[in-house]
């Protein structure tokens, strides 16, 4: 049992790099959670699409001036497309002996191992150096590394992408700003401010 107070790893792994066998998730368990998560985001993808001059109170607009300025700075609008149109790329992108992408840059991991239009958002990072960041170490890269393993043991083939949006601020708090603002939006699983809400169903052993 999991000591009183320790919220247990996403995916946690052994000293041996395996899945410790107590967070081993059925097959049903894993797409029970890839669904909780796919609703949500579906339902946001819709509610940014949806946003109008007439929408009704409540409704958010996500990228508006007021959303993203902070004290004592205030950030510009700016209209982040939904990542889903911009271009897939290969985990593997930085190998290339030309990296497609330079400079400042908001960047999204999807998996599509659930079919078309089942897409799951499971993380977003900010960077400066688009052809570096995703170079060498990276805590996403466990996770994804983890899930990719369960996905596999699950009957399930991973399918994996990275997309790049290079029109980012390339002044780092107005970046960071903007990531947090598309943070909040998604709730990606595998970002550090999402882990504790979509985590839950990890908790368990299920059989």
């Amino acid at each position: 049992m999991t000591p009183l107070g320790r919220q247990p790893d996403l995916f946690e792994t052994s000293a041996h790099g395996d899945l410790t066998p107590e967070w081993q998730l059925s097959a049903e368990g894993l797409r029970a959670w890839q669904e909780r998560v796919l609703i949500f985001q579906q339902e946001q993808r819709q509610l940014s699409h949806g946003n109008s001059p007439g929408q009704a109170p409540g409704q958010i607009c996500l990228f508006a001036e007021a959303e993203l300025a902070q004290p004592p700075m205030a950030a510009s609008p700016l209209a982040v497309p939904d990542p889903l149109d911009l271009i897939a790329e290969s985990l593997q992108f930085w190998r290339w002996p030309e990296p497609p992408h330079h400079g400042a840059a908001l960047y999204f991991v999807f998996d599509h191992s659930l079919g078309p239009d089942q897409d799951l958002l499971l993380y977003l990072g900010e960077t400066c150096r688009a052809d570096r960041r995703w170079k060498g170490e990276h805590d996403c890269k466990h996770y994804l590394a983890a899930y990719g393993e369960t996905l596999v043991r699950c009957g399930q083939t991973p399918r994996l992408s990275i997309r790049f949006w290079c029109d980012a601020p390339s002044d780092t708090r107005r970046r960071r700003q903007l990531e947090q603002t598309q943070i909040r939006h998604w709730q990606p699983p595998f970002n550090k401010e999402c882990r504790q809400r979509w985590q839950t169903p990890f908790q368990n052993l299920l059989r």
